[in-house]
């Protein structure tokens, strides 16, 4: 049995690793990762490096996995909504879930630039694509297989269309993040690509 003393330092080791992630996030959101390093995190919580690196001593690409696998979870959370709902029927029920789960995805990746740098863009230590792929981070594609799943005329592979699915739902973030794709169109490239899944 954990102690009182044991579990209230667990507690509070938590907590300061929870707000050097919370400083990291918050200040590459206004300023962009080149602006995140131990020694600005340091000032930011202030914490000294030593204390810094006592949580990640793997330094700023361990920090950017912590933020990483935070966004993951978000999104995840983000998207799995659009599994929810009964149509009944309703011939337009597909286009409105794979609508939702679309839009759910680029407000995520709109809202919180950086973070999703960090989960896609950026070096991190998680292995994708693989039985080491940890759970938090297949979560966001389950979301997308469980929506595809509950349409009323699912796709023949699953798997693979939730694979195409992301696959442009990103690129539609990447392109026009880059400035690729004029922002007046995005509703036209939405309902093109819900058209496309939803046949």
């Amino acid at each position: 049995m954990t102690s009182p003393a044991a579990a209230r330092r667990a507690r509070q080791l938590e907590e300061r690793r929870s707000r050097i992630v919370g400083a990291a996030r918050a200040l590459a959101e206004e300023q962009g990762w080149d602006a995140v390093t131990t020694r600005r995190l340091a000032d930011a919580i202030e914490y000294s490096q030593p204390v810094l690196y006592g949580h990640f001593p793997q330094g700023r690409t361990q920090i950017v996995t912590a933020v990483a696998l935070e966004g993951f979870e978000e999104l995840a959370t983000a998207l799995a909504p659009s599994t929810l709902g009964d149509t009944g029927g309703d011939a337009g029920g597909d286009v409105e879930r794979v609508r939702s789960l679309v839009t759910a995805y680029l407000d995520f990746a709109e809202r919180h630039p950086a973070t999703y740098d960090a989960m896609f863009l950026l070096p991190v230590l998680v292995r994708f694509a693989s039985d080491e792929t940890p759970a938090v981070v297949r979560a966001g594609f389950e979301a997308i297989e469980d929506t595809l799943r509950h349409l009323d005329n699912p796709p023949a592979d699953v798997p693979t269309t939730a694979e195409v699915l992301w696959g442009a739902v990103h690129g539609l973030v990447a392109l026009r993040r880059a400035g690729r794709f004029p922002a007046a169109h995005q509703q036209e490239r939405i309902e093109t690509l819900v058209n496309l899944i939803t046949g």
